[in-house]
């Protein structure tokens, strides 16, 4: 091929790919202009008589041994805003519920019950949680549901209710500080993270559209009231990702949903190494269970032009095209985009920094090479999205699902 062929083909390469990230990076910039606006981060708060006892807790377990003792030592550290904290284990094999006992042997507020059988068109989580639900005190009027690998701060609960009051939210969760040990997840959870930073609104911001709605079920305060509104999770019965399904269904309704920055507050250990990182949150985060079909390909026509093509591209440039400085306007427009791009994406790093507890982490170092992670992050995104889990926390689920 000669060189003007070369070049033309080159020139028709970085249009194409021009025309699909240029609509994605505008996207993608209207929404990071609104950080600056977002409500701070949830503050650990002293309770007020007025609070006594407005707040259930449900927290759904299954083979939570080796990480349940955090949370428990800090539920007992909450003040009389929770009047009861139950856990719905659904027949742990390793010894859960005995540490839920010896708690209650010193916190007369836990209650330990059993889930009843999983019926057909249920998901093991929702449906603990709807169980606890049923059987939480009506005399509360908030439900909070929790997940055991979370570890809360004294005040936390008292924080999140005069939060959701003050700002009269119907429904509220929180984005956790994230523990790193590993160097493997130092590299791959922050890019995963991103997935969900470049879809939705920065935490803080309350979106208008309650289908681009975020939340996290690890935190997850409702006002009893709609909760029973809209049938408990049973709007989100078969659903693998619960937390957002329910939101957006409650959002729908005209409740008001935020999702608040909980780094101040609580932390939490999710998974152990990159592997499981990758095979266990990964298979989530698409949100297919809460997203229509053409929002979900919207989606990953976004991830993958301002998250994992940019590197690809500057990469590419770099590698088998050194004469580009020489190139015609487009590929030199679609480098200036990608470099521009890898710029903002380095750039967040240090606004997510607050997010990550890597005290104790072997290989901190690399959370500042993450971005290098955004293709492998893509892909699992994409792999997961044409997928449905027929497996979850050893839980196996029908294809009917």
């Amino acid at each position: 091929m000669t060189n003007d062929s070369t070049l033309i083909v080159e020139s028709a390469i970085s249009l194409l790919l021009l025309l699909i990230q240029v609509p994605a990076t505008a996207i993608l910039f209207s929404r990071l202009l609104k950080g600056p606006r977002r409500h701070p981060p949830i503050e650990p708060q002293q309770p007020i008589p007025e609070l006594l006892g407005r707040v259930s807790i449900v927290v759904p377990t299954l083979n939570e041994a080796l990480r349940i003792s955090p949370l428990l030592a800090g539920l007992s550290q909450q003040s009389y805003e929770v009047r009861e904290i139950m856990v719905v284990d659904s027949k742990s094999s390793d010894g859960t519920p005995d540490l839920v006992k010896a708690s209650q042997q010193k916190d007369p507020r836990f209650r330990l019950m059993t889930d009843d059988p999983l019926p057909s068109g249920w998901v093991g989580r929702p449906w603990a949680l709807h169980n606890g639900f049923l059987y939480s005190s009506e005399a509360s009027q908030w439900f909070l549901g929790l997940d055991a690998d979370i570890q809360p701060h004294p005040g936390l609960v008292a924080g999140l209710v005069k939060t959701a009051e003050a700002q009269g939210y119907d429904l509220v969760s929180l984005s956790p500080q994230f523990i790193l040990k590993y160097p493997g997840e130092c590299w791959l959870q922050p890019a995963l993270l991103m997935t969900l930073l470049y879809r939705f609104d920065p935490a803080g911001i309350n979106s208008e559209q309650p289908e681009r709605v975020m939340a996290n079920g690890q935190c997850f305060l409702c006002r009893r009231s709609v909760l029973a509104a809209v049938g408990g999770y049973s709007s989100a019965s078969n659903s693998f990702c619960d937390d957002v399904t329910l939101a957006r269904n409650i959002a729908i309704q005209g409740y008001k949903v935020g999702f608040l920055d909980g780094a101040k507050v609580l932390k939490v250990r999710m998974y152990e190494g990159a592997m499981e990182t990758w095979k266990e949150w990964g298979r989530s985060l698409d949100l297919k269970d809460a997203t229509s079909r053409s929002q979900l390909w919207g989606d990953l026509w976004l991830l993958a032009s301002v998250q994992g093509l940019p590197f690809l591209i500057v990469l590419t440039f770099l590698l088998i095209s050194p004469t580009f400085l020489y190139s015609p306007t487009p590929p030199l427009l679609l480098l200036g985009l990608n470099l521009f791009l890898l710029v903002i994406r380095f750039a967040m790093l240090i606004a997510i920094a607050p997010s990550y507890d890597r005290t104790n982490a072997k290989g901190s170092w690399l959370f500042w090479l993450s971005p290098l992670a955004d293709p492998l992050a893509v892909l699992r995104i994409f792999l997961s999205a044409f997928r449905t889990p027929r497996e979850w926390r050893g839980r196996k689920y029908s294809a009917e699902l």
